[in-house]
């Protein structure tokens, strides 16, 4: 019967256009009057309990990460790197935005920043060369989940804490299924653009492709240490999220440059931003847990 009118009211509540935080809000409401348990004073702590958690943190440190490689140049030289090695092929430049936002994601578990970063990049390119912009732009919205499987993943964090479930190895978990959905979008991709009349770019040359992956191999490197690091436990991965921030920053300042002290309010206010919609929504979650 509980769960009956939980789902009920946030059923309800979703269907007449409610933001989802606010209709778990609802629901858990719903829920403790259906118990005779209501309190203003329990709602409010149970929603600062919500996201009163150590391992909650890795959330804005990797929202964080994903804001400083896409304005520090991390994504642009992971874009490079994969045109370089498939943008030549018949609809290579689809097969660019999967293999970068495989990348990405094992870079910064976060959905937003990895889709962000390749319409940017690469959704101009497509309609270009002659793609399709709704076919593209859909190709790059199915590459962005890739994010929330492939470690370090952001919702594997969440679920972690939710139901109190290793997020070392639900990391190790997500891995193979990640480059599965790659695996499985490359196919669709070559099934749905091989009979449209597209010119792909020249193959790079032998010495186009060691300076993509030189200026890259920097941007490279970070899951590597993310992945080495949580298998050998040398970190949490809370301080795995950290660590990516502030390899992030160091690459972006000192290595390429192309992050300013000015450039870094605006950046931790879009993280800021992004990282309070999720946590309100898992704090609205843990209402009714």
């Amino acid at each position: 019967m509980t769960v009956t009118i939980f789902l009920g009211s946030l059923l309800i509540a979703m269907g007449i256009g409610i933001p989802i935080a606010f209709a778990l809000l609802i629901s858990g409401v719903a829920l403790m009057w259906h118990l005779d348990l209501f309190d203003a004073q329990i709602l409010a702590q149970n929603v600062v309990n919500g996201a009163d958690s150590f391992p909650l943190l890795a959330v804005p440190f990797f929202m964080l990460a994903g804001e400083i490689m896409n304005v520090g140049g991390l994504s642009k030289r992971i874009v490079k790197l994969a045109l370089t090695v498939v943008g030549h092929v018949p609809g290579g430049l689809g097969y660019v935005a999967i293999m970068a936002a495989v990348i990405l994601a094992a870079v910064s578990g976060s959905a937003v920043a990895d889709a962000a970063a390749l319409a940017s990049l690469l959704l101009p390119m497509m309609v270009a060369a002659g793609h399709n912009k709704e076919r593209s732009a859909g190709l790059i919205a199915s590459a962005g989940i890739i994010a929330p499987v492939i470690p370090p993943s952001i919702g594997f964090v969440i679920f972690g804490v939710a139901a109190n479930v290793s997020i070392s190895k639900l990391f190790l978990a997500g891995i193979f299924p990640g480059v599965l959905l790659g695996l499985a979008l490359a196919a669709t991709w070559w099934w749905v653009v091989r009979r449209d009349d597209v010119k792909p770019p020249q193959r790079a040359t032998r010495a186009e492709l060691r300076s993509a992956l030189r200026e890259a191999v920097w941007a490279l490197g970070l899951p590597i240490i993310i992945l080495v690091g949580l298998r050998m436990g040398v970190f949490t991965p809370t301080e795995a999220a950290v660590v990516a921030a502030v390899y992030a920053l160091f690459v972006s300042m000192v290595v390429y440059r192309e992050l300013s002290l000015r450039d870094l309010a605006q950046i931790f206010q879009s993280a800021a931003r992004t990282s309070a919609v999720v946590m309100f929504l898992v704090a609205a979650a843990m209402v009714s847990a």
